[in-house]
């Protein structure tokens, strides 16, 4: 079973320097709010998922008194794999912005720095995508009620966390396709403003299409199984008779096959040409994927009670951990976030 064993923290939110040993089996932080109970679970999932739950821009978890110095925020740990350590390392290493101000006279506590991050396994430099997947983890938190009455973006978010925990290459894909709409939304703009020609989407739509073609395979598998596993929750928690599941809701057209839903998504961006030159965006693919949650033919997201949306997020969060056991059949790291305090609700 994957543990870790040791957490190092240095200039990390409110952590100056924390070496924190860790034993194997259930381990309980506890405290005053604002304590760094919170702070300690963030650096622990970072190790698993190569950024931070919480932070919007990666530059938050530096503590802001060492980025004024240019110092930079660490998390470490010690991965015990079947007694074989491994040492993770993710650093935040702050870039104060030419003419920010950010060291003047002044009490000022605006941004005026960036951060580099760098990750090292075993001590050798690492890509976020070759850190995923060395240990697996699954964050139980109050916001998990997002999940069911959340856009989205919050969901398409808990699925690719969770495929790519158990799929290193969906990380590279999903980093890909990224790319390519950044790249398409630019040219379409382009196009817009009479600078460019229709004739350049071509290659840009293959791309698309291809790598998002990949995506929603991937994606499709993981919901069937994901669905299957929630049945089992939800009647293993003792709910009602109807049938829970998870359903899949893809922008673009589903085939039988890879190649039939990459002839779906060619027709469906040929439809779409004028609206997103128009509006200088990829209007489908992945990007705009979702899922909706189903007790019987009741959509939860709409029609739920508070109490009824916290018991399909727990039920969720359930299938996940049971999903992420890897080829060794290692469970993954179960973290719990202050949940109590939106059960007690």
């Amino acid at each position: 079973m994957a543990v870790i064993s040791q957490l190092f923290l240095t200039n990390f939110r409110s952590f100056q320097e924390l070496n924190l040993q860790l034993s194997p089996g259930i381990i309980v932080f506890h405290g005053d709010n604002a304590q760094g109970k919170t702070t300690l679970l963030e650096a622990i999932y970072l190790l698993a998922i190569a950024r931070s739950f919480r932070a919007e821009n990666e530059r938050e978890v530096v503590n802001f008194d060492a980025a004024k110095r240019g110092e930079q925020g660490l998390v470490g740990g010690l991965i015990l794999q079947e007694d074989e350590p491994i040492s993770v390392y993710v650093g935040y290493q702050s870039v104060i912005l030419s003419g920010s101000g950010i060291n003047s006279s002044e009490d000022n506590n605006s941004i005026g720095y960036s951060v580099r991050k760098q990750i090292r396994v075993n001590k050798i430099p690492r890509t976020s995508s070759q850190l995923i997947g060395q240990v697996s983890a699954v964050l139980f938190s109050a916001e998990d009620i997002d999940l069911v009455y959340g856009s989205p973006a919050r969901r398409r978010r808990f699925l690719n966390i969770l495929i790519s925990q158990a799929d290193s290459a969906y990380v590279s894909s999903l980093q890909r396709y990224q790319r390519v709409i950044q790249q398409r939304n630019q040219l379409l703009k382009s196009i817009r403003e009479n600078r460019s020609e229709i004739g350049e989407l071509e290659y840009w739509d293959e791309q698309l299409v291809s790598e998002g073609t990949q995506i929603i395979g991937k994606r499709q598998l993981c919901m069937s199984t994901l669905s299957e596993l929630c049945l089992e929750h939800h009647k293993s928690l003792g709910e009602s008779d109807t049938c829970f599941q998870i359903e899949y809701m893809p922008s673009v057209k589903l085939g039988r096959n890879e190649s039939e839903t990459s002839t779906y998504f060619s027709e469906s961006l040929n439809d779409l040409r004028k609206r997103e030159i128009r509006s200088a965006t990829t209007l489908i693919g992945p990007h705009r994927d979702d899922f909706s949650m189903m007790d019987g033919v009741r959509d939860l997201g709409t029609f739920s009670s508070r109490g009824e949306a916290r018991t399909s997020a727990l039920i969720l969060r359930l299938a996940e951990a049971s999903f992420l056991p890897d080829g060794r059949g290692d469970p993954p790291i179960v973290l719990l976030d202050d949940v109590l305090s939106e059960m007690e609700k």
